[in-house]
């Protein structure tokens, strides 16, 4: 399997990519997470990648980085999850998003995703929920990551922004802009609160 390629990016039209490597030219379907931080059409580009092999053809997928390749292979393994439907997920939330969306069991976000339905977003987060943990401990999530121990109190303000209204990946990006070393859970809701108004 092409597991990843180093060449020039010829050309770039979602989802749609060609890397020209040693003259050859690999024709890469991208999701828009990995089209966000492309170089200019000319530039050196490094993929990794992950081949889908059909009777009637032979399909490249490109992703900028280890995580979006993982996550991709990931969803593959999910019933009734394609390619095209992988790819849409991809394009549609990032990964640390979609580890937040299946941590919190939160079906709403996912099924805002173009082509996925509430069944189809219901087998993902109960087939994923023991995959995600390839990805890392809870602590590595687009949660607080600071002193050992916070896990509970970080856990404890997400629950309470989630039952204030806030989804899981805009809470995500709350916790981002919080010094991650505060400990009390009022805190960081509290700060958390202060950046959802001043973004």
């Amino acid at each position: 399997m092409i597991g990843s390629l180093r060449g020039k990016l010829v050309s770039k039209q979602p989802p749609h990519l060609m890397l020209e490597v040693a003259g050859v030219g690999y024709e890469v379907d991208a999701p828009m997470s990995t089209f966000y931080n492309l170089p200019a059409v000319g530039e050196e580009l490094f993929l990794y990648t992950h081949l889908v092999v059909r009777e009637d053809a032979h399909i490249l997928f490109g992703f900028g980085t280890e995580r979006e390749q993982q996550m991709f292979r990931e969803l593959l393994k999910v019933s009734g999850i394609g390619p095209k439907l992988a790819l849409s997920i991809l394009s549609g939330i990032n990964v640390d998003e979609l580890l937040v969306c299946v941590a919190s069991a939160d079906t709403e976000s996912l099924v805002r995703i173009p082509g996925v339905g509430r069944k189809t977003a219901e087998r993902l987060l109960i087939e994923m929920r023991d995959r995600i943990k390839s990805f890392g401990e809870v602590s590595s999530l687009p949660v607080l990551t600071g002193a050992q121990g916070n896990a509970g109190k970080q856990g404890e303000a997400f629950s309470a922004l989630l039952a204030l209204g806030y989804k899981p990946p805009e809470i995500s990006r709350l916790f981002k802009a919080i010094d991650p070393n505060i400990s009390s859970v009022e805190e960081i809701i509290r700060h958390a609160l202060k950046a959802a108004v001043q973004k």
